[in-house]
């Protein structure tokens, strides 16, 4: 009698376990956490309330316009479907995020690597080749904005640059002008500040107080 052999991709190689199923790999990534995570909900499947139900759970999140119009490679349409996003406040594991997507017929259980990327796919924005949906037609749920997530800066980088901007448009000199502005207004820019935007922005705020005032300083002489 043949024994079935499955061979698993392990970090440092490959092993094969006769009879085993991988067994330790999806025991690792089970027990990996994160916070985010997607799922793909197909209507035919679904409980007719699936979005209420998933309303219920109390988790922001967010669901996409239906996807009625995608092409496979083939050319043939794919089946409707709404692509979900959940955004727990802590970390989780997948088995816990596939709790919740069970309750909605969910099929797959996948984390997010980027919560603005995916919140940009469910609409496709990013993708030229794929068909665009409405972004009036995705449904936030649980405090989730969907409009503030989409505009959020991609990088640091980006965020800081746009706040160079938004202070020189403003004649803004003041950190703690632009800190106030930033957490009610601007989340991705309040996320920056705190963590480690602070010295470039103070630093420049000082510069351009520095070369306003001997500007006047000059004019005045």
């Amino acid at each position: 009698m043949e024994r079935s052999v499955t061979t698993c991709i392990l970090q440092g190689g490959t092993t094969t376990h006769p009879g085993e199923h991988c067994s330790m790999y999806r025991g690792k990534m089970e027990k990996k956490r994160t916070r985010n995570y997607s799922t793909v909900v197909y209507p035919e499947s679904a409980p007719e309330n699936w979005q209420m139900i998933l309303e219920e759970q109390c988790v922001p999140a967010f669901v996409s316009p239906i996807h009625n119009k995608d092409i496979n490679s083939d050319g043939d349409l794919k089946k409707e479907h709404f692509h979900v996003m959940v955004m727990f406040d802590g970390v989780k594991t997948q088995e816990q995020a596939r709790e919740v997507f069970d309750l909605i017929g969910g099929v797959g259980v996948e984390p997010i690597k980027s919560v603005r990327a995916y919140a940009r796919y469910l609409c496709h924005l990013d993708n030229p080749d794929k068909m665009k949906y409405k972004i009036d037609d995705v449904l936030s749920l649980s405090g989730a904005d969907y409009n503030t997530m989409i505009s959020l800066a991609s990088d640091k980088y980006s965020a800081i640059g746009e706040m160079i901007d938004f202070c020189i448009q403003n004649r803004i000199d003041s950190y703690a002008e632009l800190l106030l502005y930033a957490k009610d207004n601007r989340v991705d820019w309040f996320h920056v500040l705190c963590d480690n935007g602070t010295v470039t922005m103070v630093q420049f705020l000082k510069s351009r107080y520095w070369e306003i005032h001997k500007r006047y300083t000059e004019d005045m002489n």
